[in-house]
């Protein structure tokens, strides 16, 4: 069972989201927080597997309070809710550690895959979103740091399924290779773009123009 927390200030939202779970069999809501304060409280209290996550809140926002887990050791896998206009705080959710970004008019058949992705250990981050995350990380930093070494031509495309969300079993099955031989070219597309997991990886990629 992947047990999920919801953190949004909109009760709607919130309501909305736990009933769409819990028409699943395999995926619950261990809680759901209406800021930054309540969810804090709740992360120290609750396990969870995938963490739901608003940019936009009172006090203490998604990105911020991101940041504080990550710098306490306890950061959840998660997912952040969004808008179309959110671009900067999409950036700003991602550097702090997202996995990746979800509409908030999202359907149930997405919801479901991405907290399964995320749970799995993969990054989501949606095409349609994705061309403007890359807009604004080319324009909002002038001179990004590059890598000791190029990624390859097979690293690049390993590249470009992690954005899609993809595993590494299934990137494995969809190249022909053995989930290990993916794994090995995971961490060194790790080692090379002074990234230390797959979404920060993904992100410095578009920043050096690696994918398009």
């Amino acid at each position: 069972m992947i047990r999920v927390g919801i953190v949004d200030d909109q009760t709607l939202v919130r309501e909305g989201l736990r009933s769409l779970l819990a028409l699943t069999e395999d995926i619950r809501t261990a809680f759901d927080a209406g800021d930054a304060a309540e969810a804090r409280h709740l992360l120290a209290s609750t396990p969870i597997d995938v963490l739901l996550l608003d940019v936009r809140m009172p006090g203490t926002s998604g990105p911020q309070l991101l940041a504080e887990l990550a710098e306490e050791g306890r950061q959840p896998p998660t997912l952040v809710l969004t808008t179309f206009d959110d671009d900067e705080a999409l950036v700003d959710s991602l550097q702090a550690g997202a996995r990746g970004f979800l509409l908030k008019d999202v359907s149930l058949k997405q919801l479901t895959e991405a907290v399964r992705t995320v749970a799995q250990g993969g990054t989501l981050i949606l095409p349609a979103l994705t061309e403007r995350v890359v807009r604004r990380l080319r324009t909002g930093k002038a001179h990004p740091p590059h890598p000791v070494e190029r990624p390859t031509p097979r690293e690049i495309q390993i590249l470009r399924m992690i954005t899609g969300g993809y595993s590494n079993r299934e990137i494995g099955d969809l190249l022909g290779l053995a989930e290990g031989t993916v794994k090995n070219h995971t961490s060194n597309i790790l080692a090379k773009l002074g990234a230390r997991d797959r979404t920060r990886a993904v992100l410095k990629a578009i920043e050096l123009g690696y994918l398009p």
